[in-house]
């Protein structure tokens, strides 16, 4: 019998003994071992099977692996620099390493193999992916981001898209050594979350938006209420008085589902200080913007959208989802009344993450068209071996509500608005 089928054999023998479903944390290492070594014992004896010891010492080790870990996921999970693995079925496995994506030489031994990891990583958090739910977004206890989706939505087999959670960049002062933004950018910001200010943070996925999110509400102040909302736990804050507040998919029968938006509503009955949304992708769009408006200060959100501008026009759109009949000069009313800044972010060609813009959402004009002033911005000049090329700017402009620094008490050395 060759490795994998006698791997299979012996998993299924060890299903059957202890449940499909069994807690890892219940289980006893060195039971199950024993228990490894009665199965070969059987298949030896009684089944007549040829089993060398260097074949049973290989898949006891690889299975002891899988069942205590995560099997061949776990090295890459470990690694600190890798930032992403992207599994396009059991043979191609890429991670992105160094801001570079290669294909890695770890391989699944089947479809069955990568479905029985997933399904374990999948099982403490009580949701599911099968035919009748073919996709799934969920997070590890680490903060680490998973999508999945299997066929017949995907022609590839069992596909995995994992976002390492990065636990070395804590303070603003780390993003800055990473090049995410300069000094004064970071001076700025903080500035910005004490002010109370309500802030989007805009990119494409995997551009490290929510990294800046939870680094910069590391200076929310402890005393302050903060309520997240997310459809996967992603958000790790550092303060104590936090409630977070998880989107739940529908039961097998198709019940049971509770979306962002209602969630978002009871928490307006919470007495939040402080409104945290993992994601704005739908109908959420419109209650996110009336409490904006209604004196829900400080908000943060994040959104997919590839440039300020871009994030308005998403913001208008998801506000029709709810099909409310409003004429479109109060959606963008309530837009410009109610946001106070975005942080645009990219990923550039040699992998590094940079915010290029940061963007003061003004008034609207006679015609109706809402003012997006640049105050910083990441000027590109190109690549140069490989690497991108650039400096992070100041416009010469001073934001309209610089004025709140100073009623909160806030000080900010005007000089950093300077141009250049």
């Amino acid at each position: 019998m060759e490795k994998k089928e006698l791997k299979r054999a012996v998993r299924e023998r060890l299903f059957l003994d202890y449940g499909r479903n069994k807690n890892v944390e219940e289980m006893n290492r060195d039971e199950i071992l024993h228990r490894m070594d009665n199965i070969f014992d059987y298949m030896a004896n009684e089944m007549k099977m040829d089993i060398p010891g260097p074949l049973r010492s290989q898949v006891k080790e690889e299975l002891a692996s899988e069942l205590f870990g995560l099997g061949p996921l776990q090295t890459l999970l470990d690694d600190p620099d890798i930032t992403e693995i992207m599994i396009n079925g059991p043979d191609k496995v890429y991670i992105e390493k160094n801001g570079k994506k290669v294909l890695s030489p770890v391989k699944f031994e089947d479809d069955h193999q990568l479905r029985y990891l997933v399904d374990k990583m999948l099982m403490p958090t009580g949701r599911r992916v099968d035919e009748s739910s073919p996709f799934v977004d969920f997070s590890l206890e680490n903060g680490s981001r998973i999508n999945v989706i299997i066929p017949p939505l995907s022609a590839s087999g069992t596909v995995v898209t994992i976002r390492k959670f990065l636990i070395d960049l804590n303070t603003v002062e780390d993003l800055v050594k990473c090049g995410t933004l300069d000094e004064r950018m970071a001076e700025f910001l903080k500035g910005c979350i004490k002010a109370r200010l309500n802030i989007i943070f805009s990119g494409a996925t995997g551009c490290g938006k929510t990294t800046t999110l939870e680094v910069l509400s590391s200076y929310i102040d402890e005393q302050e209420r903060i309520i997240t909302i997310e459809d996967a736990l992603e958000l790790h804050l550092r303060q104590d008085h936090v409630v977070r507040l998880l989107a739940r998919q529908a039961n097998i029968e198709g019940k049971g589902e509770v979306p962002i938006r209602d969630l978002f509503i009871n928490t307006l009955r919470m007495r939040p200080t402080r409104i945290i949304l993992g994601e704005i992708r739908g109908r959420e769009a419109l209650d996110y913007l009336q409490a904006l408006n209604s004196g829900h200060k400080g908000s943060l959100a994040v959104i997919h959208a590839s440039s300020p501008e871009d994030v308005l026009t998403r913001l208008e759109t998801m506000v029709f989802y709810s099909n409310i009949n409003l004429p479109i000069w109060a959606v963008r009313r309530q837009i410009s009344q109610g946001l106070d800044l975005i942080v645009q972010q990219e990923q550039l060609v040699d992998g590094s993450r940079k915010i290029t813009r940061i963007s003061e959402v003004g008034n609207m004009d006679e015609n109706n068209n809402i003012a997006i002033k640049d105050i910083f911005v990441y000027e590109k000049s190109g690549v140069k071996q490989n690497k991108a090329q650039g400096k992070f700017k100041a416009l010469d402009y001073v934001p309209d509500f610089l004025y709140r620094f100073e009623q909160e008490g806030i000080s900010l050395d005007r000089s950093i608005f300077n141009q250049g």
